[in-house]
């Protein structure tokens, strides 16, 4: 390599690490406090995530919370494709290290949220077509069980085999997308594992939108 593609590709991975700080900004957190919820992470859950967050400060919050985990998801993987020329190994790094700083916030001492809104942004720029199929599974598993963490798991399982048969069909995609994404998913899965544990017990909450309580 010589030194113009070098600096090249070092620049590229400061994009790397704006999709960390990116990922890395909580809003759910900010959100709650915002509204007069105090803070999130004593509540419910505990989780910063939109899920939580409309359980303890109504659908409202909860959906703008869902919509901004989703779009720095979208952004960093849009940023990283507009100044690499469309390089999808840059774009699949940036993503997955937005994804890492949702999961692990520097500001909240590395304690986040589960990945879920964040990856969906990710992977509408990756691959919206595998997304697309993951975000049915995951509707007909939390409407016929009603569970949120059972459908998140189920697709995020399911989206490493989604994304290697839909990103190209006849084609192996990318290695770097194929293995951030088998990442990704170990990531979300390993965050639910209290929800598993649940799940396994019984115990699981069935979600069940409700008003804001004064």
């Amino acid at each position: 390599m010589n030194p113009e593609m070098a600096a090249g590709a070092s620049g590229l991975w400061a994009f790397v690490l704006l999709g960390y700080l990116l990922g890395s900004i909580p809003f759910g957190y900010l959100l709650v406090r915002a509204t007069g919820g105090g803070d999130i992470r004593f509540v419910g859950s505990g989780n910063i995530g939109a899920t939580n967050v409309a359980r303890a400060s109504g659908w409202a919050v909860g959906a703008a919370t869902l919509a901004l985990d989703t779009g720095k998801g979208f952004l960093s993987v849009w940023i990283a494709g507009h100044f690499s020329g469309g390089n999808v190994r840059f774009m699949m790094f940036a993503g997955f290290a937005t994804i890492l700083g949702h999961v692990f916030p520097v500001w909240l001492k590395f304690e986040g949220g589960k990945g879920v809104a964040t990856s969906l942004g990710v992977y509408v720029a990756i691959c919206w077509p595998a997304l697309a199929v993951a975000v049915l599974l995951f509707l007909a598993v939390a409407l016929f069980w009603r569970y949120v963490s059972l459908a998140s798991v189920s697709a995020a399982a399911a989206l490493p085999i989604l994304v290697y048969l839909l990103y190209a069909p006849g084609h192996a995609p990318p290695t770097a997308v194929s293995v951030c994404t088998l990442l990704a998913a170990v990531v979300v899965i390993v965050k639910h594992r209290d929800n598993i544990e649940r799940l396994l017990a019984g115990t699981e909450p069935h979600f069940e939108l409700n008003r804001k309580k004064s």
